[in-house]
């Protein structure tokens, strides 16, 4: 039997569940296609015998990725309308965002 090892860690003020080899998007980080991220504020590491959970970080553990790419998200319209002051407001925004992916789990 093959050892499967996910780890939960944070950044951006999000948790990511990740296990060696996916791919995922999080918040804009500084830096360039590429280049490597250690994540060390890692919460949870699940193998095949148990889990080790932080208070609240896991000590000497991290999660190591390479930056794919920086681009940003969809366009989202925020529309805001007064129907007695007769006024409208329309707005957009677009999230920038890093495309991340994870090459090993270090314990």
């Amino acid at each position: 039997m093959t050892e499967h090892t996910t780890a939960t860690f944070k950044t951006g003020g999000k948790q990511y569940r990740v296990k060696a080899g996916d791919t995922i998007i999080v918040e804009s980080l500084s830096a360039v296609a590429g280049e490597a991220k250690a994540f060390d504020s890692v919460l949870l590491i699940e193998k095949n015998d148990g889990a080790t959970v932080g208070s609240p970080f896991v000590s000497s553990a991290s999660v190591q990725a390479t930056v794919v790419e920086q681009f940003r998200g969809d366009k989202i319209r925020i529309f805001k309308m007064r129907r007695r002051k007769k006024s409208r407001r329309t707005q957009g925004h677009r999230q920038a965002l890093t495309k991340l992916r994870i090459d090993s789990i270090n314990i």
